[in-house]
């Protein structure tokens, strides 16, 4: 069974268990499409192409392109990209810790500049997630990634096992980069299902991280997005949607209860861990709002 190969702030690992259990009550029972459009690490994908034998047609979108390209070089170009991948490791394991930190910052900053393109490109994007700071993905105004390194001790960069069965289980996905509304493009027939996992929106103005572009998702892009939601509804696709609960650090904070009072919204509990303050991780309040 794959299972992600990137570590990604705000992945949905720990909830999964809350999330299967608000399928939608037929799921076992028929054949379905199976749509993310803000896919992330994938944590919720890999867990149903590994346990839903009756996922038929698999639709996965994000717009961020390396994140995007990864999982086409996956799928496209493996043996390539764990070649690329074993050299990057070989030279930073090898290393000492300040030579560690120096071989990150030149990689990051080849990265940056845009220099290597296609598997190499990739296996750098992936180095940088399992050897930078908390699994982060996260870029400046200059849409530079940004992100200090992790000093892991033995991170472990080059999974060709894992990479090989993931290879597998994505052979048959149809895999975008661009706005989430794409995915509808490649919609046909009946027992459409989408997950909507969006930038969550910030509980606080110091707590804020969607910086996954330049382009923040701020309230406009929730609206949006509910606007999308209702569009879905109005064919008859179901899908489930998470985001962050503001009634958490503030009780009279209604934007999601309000924009979304025409369906089903749930409360859920959920580890937060992206927090320097390490007083200030601990369980919060999520939602999970769906049209069924």
């Amino acid at each position: 069974m794959g299972r992600p190969f990137l570590k990604w702030a705000g992945g949905k690992r720990q909830l999964i268990p809350e999330i299967i259990q608000n399928l939608p009550l037929d799921f076992d029972n028929k054949e379905w499409t199976y749509v993310e459009p803000f896919l992330g690490g994938g944590a919720l994908l890999f867990h149903m192409l590994n346990h839903y034998d009756n996922v038929s047609k698999v639709i996965i979108n994000d717009s961020n392109s390396d994140l995007i390209s990864s999982y086409t070089s996956i799928r496209d170009d493996l043996e390539n990209l764990i070649i690329e991948l074993k050299k990057i490791e070989e030279e930073y394991l090898m290393a000492s810790e300040d030579s560690r930190a120096a071989f990150y910052y030149k990689t990051r900053k080849c990265f940056n500049e845009g220099t290597t393109k296609g598997s190499l490109r990739s296996a750098q994007f992936i180095f940088l997630n399992r050897t930078g700071f908390n699994g982060l993905y996260r870029v400046n105004k200059k849409d530079k990634f940004n992100v200090p390194h992790g000093k892991y001790a033995k991170p472990n960069i080059c999974n060709s096992k894992n990479l090989k069965k993931t290879n597998q289980i994505l052979q048959h996905a149809i895999i975008l980069n661009g706005d989430y509304k794409s995915t509808l493009e490649y919609c046909e027939g009946d027992n459409i299902f989408f997950y909507l996992d969006p930038p969550y929106r910030p509980l606080t103005k110091t707590s804020s991280f969607n910086s996954y572009s330049k382009k923040a998702f701020d309230d406009n892009e929730q609206i949006r997005l509910k606007k999308f939601c209702d569009f879905l509804d109005a064919k008859g696709i179901k899908w489930l949607l998470s985001n962050s609960d503001p009634k958490n650090y503030n009780p009279d904070d209604d934007f999601f209860d309000d924009l979304y009072k025409a369906y089903s919204i749930k409360r859920i509990q959920a580890k937060r861990r992206i927090n320097s303050v390490v007083e200030q991780r601990g369980t919060v309040s999520e939602l999970l709002i769906c049209n069924y």
